[in-house]
């Protein structure tokens, strides 16, 4: 494996971990807290919304992989999504952050979700881009030019009447998303525990 390549992994490696604290922090926050009673409507409405989040979230990134599944470290790919937006599986991660945070009932909660998701993302891009500049070379660098890092420019959709897709990545990035769901049953179980009286809440955050 090259320099470029470990470089790249190391990245994601620390990426993860980084995600991970942040994911178990932010749980214990909301064990450690309970969510403004504004009304059993609002925080039904607020986890409602969430689950459509993480849905979107899972679609999103499966559309992603039909283009960019197996060839990120090989080509460059600028059709589809990545036609609009660099990271456009990135975008989809913070949009299932917000929803997995909204799951707390906290719209605080989710907020800080999404927030931190963004800000490690937004790392994780900066270093990706000096590896795909390094990889690529000019090719990479007009598509950068071109297309911006994050927030879509729906006019610069570009497309292919036709996709080679690779079944192993789109089926694993599908498994990876389908674990935001996850965020269901912990969060059910925080709220359970609270109503037990199993947890003493310290915070109360809207």
């Amino acid at each position: 494996m090259t320099d470029l390549a470990l470089s790249l992994q190391r990245v994601q490696v620390i990426r993860k971990a980084v995600l991970l604290v942040l994911i178990l922090a932010l749980t214990g926050l909301a064990i450690l807290s309970r969510p403004a009673s504004v009304s059993l409507v609002w925080e039904a409405a607020l986890k409602t919304g969430g689950l459509a989040l993480i849905a979107l979230a899972i679609a999103g990134r499966a559309w992603c992989s039909l283009y960019i599944g197996g060839r990120k470290k090989a080509e460059v790919v600028d059709l589809g999504p990545y036609s609009i937006t660099r990271n456009p599986l990135y975008i989809f991660n913070v949009i299932g952050a917000v929803g997995i945070g909204s799951q707390s009932g906290s719209l605080l909660i989710a907020g800080l979700f999404g927030s931190f998701a963004l800000a490690v993302f937004h790392f994780t891009m900066r270093r990706e881009e000096a590896w795909l500049s390094a990889a690529f070379g000019v090719h990479y660098d007009a598509y950068r030019a071109r297309t911006p890092r994050f927030w879509p420019d729906f006019a610069r959709w570009r497309d292919a009447e036709r996709l080679e897709v690779r079944p192993r990545y789109f089926l694993l990035t599908v498994r990876d998303g389908l674990a935001f769901l996850l965020a269901v049953p912990v969060f059910a179980g925080v709220e359970h525990a609270r109503h037990e009286g199993w947890t003493t809440p310290f915070l109360t955050l809207f």
